[in-house]
């Protein structure tokens, strides 16, 4: 069982190599990034559906941010019940791979190279799902 004075000496030597090894790594601790507001992550969703709706399909639209987290989700009143979660997996599957997972779908095949993909957890290799960069969303909104 470790004394106080070993866990006290254990801290002071963690914190001491943390502070000589902080400047090994640049200045820079902290990453920052652009991501998308809840208002604007809603008009895309509603620019979404209503284009799907326009072209005939009963859908669920989903706009994640970088972590697959919903920042919205939209549901048809006639889509089926899978639909909600498929939405969210196909946005943050090619938020993720950064390309359509129609082209994924494609390109992960059983027989090709990298068709091992579609095993990893929360992939989801179906058509459908966009990686929308900020212009391609507000065309999205303004089209509305």
């Amino acid at each position: 069982m470790k004394t106080m004075r070993t866990l006290r000496c254990e801290t002071i030597l963690a914190t001491a190599l943390l502070t000589a090894a902080a400047p090994c790594f640049g200045e820079k601790m902290l990453a920052s990034y652009t991501t998308l507001t809840t208002i604007a992550a809603l008009q895309a969703a509603q620019a979404a559906l209503a284009q799907c709706q326009k072209q005939g399909y009963t859908v669920a639209v989903a706009v994640t941010d970088r972590g697959g987290h919903p920042l919205a989700l939209l549901r048809d009143n006639l889509a089926g019940p899978h639909t909600s979660q498929t939405a969210i997996g196909k946005a943050t599957t090619a938020l993720s791979f950064r390309t359509d997972t129609t082209e994924l779908a494609a390109t992960t095949q059983a027989g090709k190279a990298a068709s091992g993909v579609r095993e990893l957890p929360g992939v989801v290799a179906v058509g459908g799902g966009a990686k929308a960069g900020i212009a391609a969303i507000n065309e999205a909104i303004e089209l509305e």
